[in-house]
């Protein structure tokens, strides 16, 4: 992927890994545009020279009107990365976790699933371009605490793979981009062997640069997350993570 001259629409880049990767594709010479529902920080962006959008990935009329917006202004648009995510914990035994379970498939499944069908017609018709999926490396070795998020990001990989067929032939290319914890958010204080921010954004446009761009863009901190299936440390590690319930406020004494 030749980042240098790119036109490139970040959904969810209003903070965290989506707004170091806005960064980075600017200084990297592209043209940048971030959507998300947050105005505040959409106009520290816009001061930033960003081009800004809202939008509500929960909403189609919201995304088809975001759609709009940024191809009137960009119509050179060949990039469009799905960044918009919750992760909330859930306590299974309780019934009342299903909203929680609502929500993050709302986001994180349907609202990636909206954003490409609005622009797919766009970017077929151009016969060039990519789409960049977001997962995580909770798709492949899920985080008991968190089991829809972990769905979620599995039925993200599952539905890449089969647009990355179903585009195939037309110029329009697929990559996932499969994230392991990053020092945003605070996930260094629950988490510390979270990856710093700095580290991660500098290793994926590395990656991103390479010819061929990977389908999958792995950074060295989720190999052992993508392959432990593989590699035969599943099980230990799902027994591992599993300690973490006890983090569940219906669990706590």
């Amino acid at each position: 992927m030749d980042l240098s001259n790119r036109t490139v629409l970040i959904v969810g880049g209003t903070s965290g890994i989506g707004r170091e990767l806005a960064r980075r594709f600017a200084e990297a010479g592209s043209t940048v545009v971030v959507g998300g529902r947050n105005r505040e920080a959409l106009s520290e962006l816009s001061g930033e020279a960003f081009g800004t959008v809202s939008i509500d990935v929960t909403d189609s009329d919201s995304v088809s009107s975001a759609r709009d917006d940024v191809l009137a202004r960009y119509p050179e648009l060949d990039t469009v990365v799905t960044m918009s995510g919750v992760m909330l914990m859930e306590d299974l035994r309780d019934p009342a976790h299903f909203e929680a379970t609502r929500t993050t498939i709302d986001t994180n499944l349907l609202g990636t699933i909206r954003v490409i069908d609005a622009f797919t017609p766009h970017l077929v018709r151009q016969g060039s371009g990519t789409f960049v999926t977001v997962t995580s490396g909770i798709a492949f070795l899920p985080f008991p605490p968190m089991p829809s998020y972990a769905a979620s990001k599995a039925a993200v990989h599952a539905y890449s793979e089969a647009l990355r067929a179903q585009l195939d032939g037309t110029g329009v290319d697929v990559v996932e981009l499969v994230p392991p914890a990053v020092a945003t958010a605070g996930q260094e204080k629950v988490n510390p062997h979270a990856l710093p921010l700095d580290d991660f954004a500098t290793e994926v446009m590395h990656l991103l640069a390479e010819n061929p761009t990977p389908r999958e863009i792995l950074v060295k901190g989720v190999l052992g997350h993508r392959w432990a299936e593989r590699d035969g440390t599943y099980d230990e590690l799902v027994a591992k993570r599993s300690q973490a319930l006890a983090m569940l406020p219906t669990r706590q004494s």
